[in-house]
């Protein structure tokens, strides 16, 4: 990794409030774009979805619940979750009142144990409780939208999708792939960047990088490998 000291660049401002660019970030080449993705899968080479799951239908309960809270803690309340309610049959008719006690430490407990349960309600009612292997059934689904469904596609059935998380939105900003803020632009942006690779393997790939370095309030530049490619790097190289 290339040695060089903090700078602050005005352009590239990082807002300690929010953790979103200030300023827009000039975009990259997309031979400069396909490098620091190489870069990162040589950083990240075991990277692949950190939720805890026994079957698609777990993962996508489980990436519902992680919404507003990290892998961590949803892992931390999925295993007594599953093992009480492991089917969507199970959990539709599950009592309201305990799956709001199950998933409490996830946060916005109330509309999240509808939202799982209602979704697993319609997983039984039009699918006969089988998680649907298409982006356009799976967003017929009660708090499924395209992020959520191109995780459990992605991880569970091998299909190809971009999974516009908060992290993938903020480091495509960050590393100058897109200009865009909405999640749906920002997968169009990457798409035609990114054509011929696996969006899923990039998607999670990025989101490691987001957990790990390039943090929304304070991005470790320094210990970037991207930090001589990178727009928004407040490393001034050698």
């Amino acid at each position: 990794m290339p040695k060089g000291k903090i700078i602050k660049k005005a352009a590239t401002k990082v807002s300690a409030k929010s953790g979103n660019d200030v300023s827009p970030v000039k975009r990259v080449k997309k031979d400069v774009a396909h490098e620091m993705i190489r870069k990162l899968r040589e950083l990240y080479p075991d990277a692949d979805c950190e939720l805890t799951y026994d079957s698609p239908f777990q993962l996508l309960t489980a990436v519902i619940l992680s919404a507003q809270t990290t892998d961590v803690q949803v892992n931390k309340v999925t295993p007594k979750l599953f093992k009480r309610f492991p089917t969507a049959k199970a959990l539709a008719e599950a009592p309201i009142e305990e799956i709001k006690d199950l998933i409490k430490a996830t946060g916005y407990y109330n509309a999240k144990a509808n939202s799982i349960q209602t979704c697993a309600q319609q997983l039984v009612l039009n699918f006969g409780g089988v998680v649907p292997q298409t982006l356009e059934e799976l967003i017929t689904l009660p708090g499924v939208g395209r992020k959520t469904a191109n995780v459990v596609l992605g991880v569970v059935f091998n299909q190809r999708g971009w999974s516009v998380d908060t992290h993938v939105q903020r480091l495509s900003k960050r590393l100058g792939f897109t200009k865009n803020v909405d999640p749906y632009k920002i997968e169009i942006d990457l798409q035609k960047l990114f054509p011929d690779d696996d969006w899923s393997n990039i998607s999670i790939t990025i989101i490691w990088h987001g957990r790990r370095i390039c943090f929304a309030r304070n991005p470790d530049c320094p210990r970037c490998p991207l930090n001589d490619l990178c727009p928004s790097s407040e490393v001034k190289l050698k």
